[in-house]
């Protein structure tokens, strides 16, 4: 299984096997803690070969620098029936996240794991934005 796609964004939707998403980004910026960043979605495109078709096991986890968990796990399940005229397929999944907190400013991590193994990894900062005079 390849990870095709794999962002944090603004928002994302699957219409008709089509995966489109707006605002990517690595960094969000606040005034102060705790963040809470109110709607982001996580798009995922994995191509999926004739050799894995069958069910497969998902968990992200969004982690602190200290790699604790920042929210509680998500987990997911998926199944892959492929066309006979077809060697492998694409499978897009979208998570949306409400209310996202963090405690404090600095680096993260948002993990993927797909059937038990670590697949991809996305950089995420919480930056402190300064107000500037007046």
């Amino acid at each position: 299984m390849k990870v095709e796609v794999f962002a944090l964004c603004d928002a994302a939707v699957d219409y008709g096997g089509k995966l489109s998403l707006l605002g990517a980004f690595d960094g969000i910026h606040a005034l102060h803690t705790p963040v809470i960043h109110p709607q982001c979605a996580i798009a995922l495109r994995v191509r999926v070969p004739r050799a894995e078709e069958g069910k497969h096991l998902i968990v992200l986890n969004f982690i602190d620098a200290d790699g604790r968990n920042v929210m509680p796990s998500v987990n997911g399940n998926f199944e892959v029936h492929m066309p006979p005229d077809r060697d492998s397929v694409a499978v897009n999944l979208v998570l949306n996240i409400h209310q996202l907190r963090f405690e404090r400013f600095g680096e993260y991590a948002v993990d993927l794991m797909v059937d038990g193994v670590q697949a991809a990894s996305l950089p995420l900062i919480v930056v402190q934005h300064r107000a500037g005079p007046g």
